[in-house]
């Protein structure tokens, strides 16, 4: 069974009353809680040794990729974020300097992005991680969802993809000015941060009947991913590791394709430094497909699934 079938059949029927406006299944929950011209947003993230971090990794970066990753979430969403409650599982021998160190790394990037840190709770555990719940809030006209893609939208993508694991997994910055740029000023039809790989998290914008079309040659690959290609070229191409790789928290949207030519000159002034690239489109059939020179292949493959056996 997949993360997502799982998901699927463990939120089937859940109680739900009339505050809930997005429920499972998205970046964030949102919420109504009357809040004039608002929506609450909620997220929860966690993080364990072994599998998100390892035991050498330095400790401020472990404490700033747990709160970084629901960051993340509140960006592909339009909103910012305003509170958040630590878990922290810690197993019988730990280091009180490095979950201070850890709690160091967790301030500073909450400090940048105004997000209080409001209380948790600690337990006893086999390894060290840390669960990271966040809400903020985002305006109601521009609150971006999954869903919304219609057939001809024009896909893009920020920053570059693939190879996250040579560092980009630990220091990526959460695109929360930009999302909230991109929900307010243009018509952004879908929206979610990549964690699980372009292959996968795509799909999310689709839904069942909607496809796209990638264009191989403008799909963003990393230095990272690149050189990894080339020191392991039997393993895997720079291409398959961009679609694949995961742990990039960049922004994947659609939107209207007459306005991106507006999109594309507007962003080159706000954000000079962040490259935006639209990569394809979205088609009204189901299914990726690669377009290169050589035509056009189907996409089969997926991201990262955290249910599947290492």
């Amino acid at each position: 069974m997949s993360e997502t079938d799982l998901i699927t059949r463990l939120t089937a029927g859940l109680y739900a009353e009339n505050s809930v406006i997005v429920g499972p299944g998205d970046d964030c929950a949102v919420i109504d809680l009357g809040i004039t011209g608002d929506y609450c947003l909620f997220k929860t993230d966690a993080i364990v040794e072994g599998v998100h971090f390892e035991p050498n990794t330095p400790a401020e970066m472990i404490g700033r990729k747990a709160i970084a990753r629901p960051l993340s979430d509140i960006a592909a969403m339009g909103g910012s974020p305003s509170h958040a409650l630590i878990t922290l599982g810690l197993p019988n021998e730990h280091c009180e300097d490095r979950i201070a160190a850890i709690y160091e790394g967790i301030n500073a990037i909450a400090t940048q992005h105004k997000t209080s840190i409001v209380g948790g709770e600690t337990t006893r555990s086999r390894e060290l991680w840390l669960a990271v719940s966040v809400i903020g809030r985002v305006d109601r006209e521009h609150c971006i969802t999954r869903t919304g893609s219609v057939a001809g939208d024009a896909i893009f993508v920020t920053g570059e993809l693939g190879g996250s694991l040579a560092g980009k997994h630990l220091d990526f910055q959460p695109r929360i000015q930009e999302g909230r740029w991109l929900a307010q000023d243009f018509d952004i039809h879908a929206m979610i941060d990549l964690s699980d790989g372009l292959a996968t998290d795509l799909r999310h914008l689709l839904g069942k009947k909607l496809g796209a079309e990638l264009l191989t040659t403008a799909v963003p690959i990393s230095h990272a991913a690149k050189l990894r290609a080339k020191e392991t070229p039997l393993d895997k191409t720079a291409l398959l590791a961009a679609l694949t790789d995961g742990e990039d928290y960049e922004l994947l949207f659609t939107l209207p394709a007459g306005d991106a030519v507006k999109l594309h000159d507007a962003w080159k002034d706000k954000f000079p430094d962040l490259s935006l690239k639209c990569i394809g489109k979205i088609t009204g059939e189901p299914g990726i497909i690669l377009r290169d020179e050589k035509g056009i292949h189907p996409l089969n493959i997926h991201g990262y699934d955290h249910l599947q056996k290492s």
